[in-house]
């Protein structure tokens, strides 16, 4: 039986995990690359990995499918699932921005009785829009939201930024930094207790490896 069951997120932040968590135990081959494997246990190797999409590993701890997972702080701050954040990976840096068409300030987009924002978060922006005294319509959507303020669809956005390019190139701006983001381990509560020294001894190895970085 595997020591751990790990939930990791697929997409561009899987191989900055697996070459993270590679340094804290050889990583079994069969997963390198480009490796469709989404349940990986086998008795030569201490952990259970899950693969699951980034926006449903902290459910997977969450429900104690997992006992550990790496999910970004994006995603915990829109879920609100209720695991325990343990560290801060220091990987997957992005931030969490409200942009708008270039020469938009912050004051000015205050100022407004009523604005549109799209997102894909919008429990955050919502959150951000109570926080700063915004009034408006929140408008989800699921694809390139940076067309929706050049169509007239929305005032402004809240997405996340890594370069800016993207925004750049669609004659957006910053207005706003909200919040930082990178990928944190996460915990399931039940497992805290049942699982607490396997689970310190991970941590403690995990840790070692980012804070050298």
């Amino acid at each position: 039986m595997a020591d751990l069951t790990l939930s990791l997120p697929t997409g561009r932040l899987k191989d900055e995990c697996v070459e993270l968590l590679s340094q804290v135990l050889p990583w079994p081959e069969t997963l390198k690359g480009g490796s469709r494997c989404l349940v990986y246990e086998d008795k030569t190797f201490p952990w259970k990995i899950l693969f699951s999409h980034p926006k449903d590993s902290s459910t997977y701890v969450e429900f104690g499918i997992a006992d550990l997972g790496i999910v970004g702080k994006d995603i915990l701050l829109e879920r609100e699932n209720h695991v325990f954040e343990l560290l801060d990976l220091g990987i997957g840096r992005c931030t969490m921005v409200l942009a708008g068409p270039q020469g938009l300030s912050r004051a000015e987009l205050i100022e407004r009785e009523h604005i549109r924002i799209a997102t894909k978060y919008p429990a955050i922006t919502q959150r951000y829009m109570t926080e700063n005294g915004l009034t408006g319509d929140l408008i989800y959507l699921y694809g390139s939201i940076e067309l929706a303020p050049a169509m007239g669809l929305a005032d402004a956005i809240v997405d996340l930024v890594s370069t800016g390019k993207t925004l750049q190139e669609n004659r957006l701006e910053i207005v706003d930094e909200i919040c930082p983001v990178s990928a944190r381990l996460v915990a399931n509560r039940v497992s805290i207790r049942t699982r607490g020294k396997a689970m310190a001894s991970f941590l403690d190895r995990l840790r070692e490896v980012v804070h050298n970085d």
